[in-house]
């Protein structure tokens, strides 16, 4: 499992990027305009099974203290694209640096479908869901 590492007065801090991309992951489906994130077939399996995972559809590159960071999304039709996308961008560096103290050298951020209208619905709905069940269990 790759981490980002760095030392400090007290001794040394390591984040997963499995944490970072949880964060990553929580900010995206906050942004007006994403209907959902998407993953690959470890992601759908780990839903199958009734796990909410966090991560769907981030993956995270950490070296020592820099990260990049790749969003694969569906975004609700009508939205703009480019707005979304730097939406994303800024509020993923903004947090992951604030929440981490790591060095977000890039958000990449792949748009690999659109949502059309009933389907958004839907799909809010469980962004919602999603989101609760993550306020519920902390």
């Amino acid at each position: 499992m790759a981490m980002a590492v760095y030392t400090k007065e007290l001794g040394t801090v390591e984040i997963s990027d499995d944490v970072v991309a949880a964060i990553a992951g929580l900010v995206t489906l906050e942004i007006k305009g994403v209907a959902n994130m998407s993953g690959g077939v470890v992601d759908g399996i780990t839903e199958v099974i009734g796990r909410k995972n966090l991560a769907k559809g981030i993956k995270v590159k950490s070296n020592e203290r820099d990260v990049t960071i790749d969003a694969n999304i569906v975004i609700n039709y009508g939205d703009s694209i480019p707005e979304v996308s730097d939406n994303i961008q800024r509020k993923i560096k903004n947090d992951v640096e604030k929440y981490t103290g790591l060095n977000v050298v890039g958000v990449n951020v792949h748009v690999v479908g659109i949502s059309q209208p009933e389907e958004a619905k839907n799909q809010q709905a469980s962004r919602e869901d999603t989101l609760q069940d993550v306020v519920q269990t902390t």
